[in-house]
């Protein structure tokens, strides 16, 4: 498989700004509340434009809401991996950055995880935004399995493993890193393992049998 191409300097300081934007906003969102923060507060706090601000977000709750990992690299790895590599381990190892990535800024991902509990009005546009992914993921199972885009098949495929997805990084997000430490990749890999074997049921827990 080959590698993508390094970025250029420009490339590289517009990701910069744009992670920049994301994470003032969500620090003055979490300390101010959704309402009492604007678009000025946010470019101001990166010495920069509000035009600047709107070459990168069209809205402060969509800046809050700022993915770094965006699907869009995510699925450029999916469709480069090989054919013979079935599904669902495709869907695994393209999501392997992202998890990587993810595990770095837990700190964050809990910040935001909190803000939207704080401020529902978000809550749509982050179900906006997963639905959106969701659909995007679908297309490009189509793609790969020769299917047509309103088969069934690829918008199943696509569900399934964003809700796994989803519960391994809720399991995490909740775990105690001091207690018992595990990573998010061994949670997805073990959500991924139960789809991918049609969701067979496990054998009891030992601490549920009957004494």
């Amino acid at each position: 498989m080959s590698s993508a191409p390094a970025l250029g300097r420009r490339d590289r300081k517009k990701l910069a700004t744009r992670a920049a934007l994301a994470a003032a906003a969500l620090r003055l969102v979490a300390e101010h509340g959704l309402e009492n923060v604007t678009v000025e507060q946010i470019s101001e706090a990166c010495d920069v434009s509000s035009r600047t601000f709107f070459n990168y977000f069209a809205s402060k709750d969509e800046a809050v809401l700022a993915d770094e990992a965006e699907i869009g690299r995510t699925l450029d790895l999916f469709r480069s991996l090989p054919p013979h590599i079935g599904l669902f381990e495709a869907l695994r190892l393209a999501f392997v950055p992202v998890i990587h990535q993810m595990e770095d800024h837990r700190e964050a991902l809990g910040l935001r995880m909190r803000v939207v509990a704080e401020n529902p009005t978000l809550l749509p546009r982050l179900l906006a935004t997963s639905v959106e992914s969701e659909q995007a993921v679908a297309m490009a199972v189509a793609d790969r399995l020769g299917l047509p885009h309103d088969h069934a098949f690829p918008s199943v495929a696509a569900a399934v493993t964003g809700a796994a997805f989803r519960v391994a990084f809720m399991r995490w997000a909740s775990d105690d890193p001091g207690a018992h430490p595990t990573t998010l990749a061994k949670l997805v890999d073990e959500a991924f393992d139960m789809v991918a074997s049609g969701l067979a049921e496990p054998p009891p827990h030992p601490s549920t049998k009957d004494t």
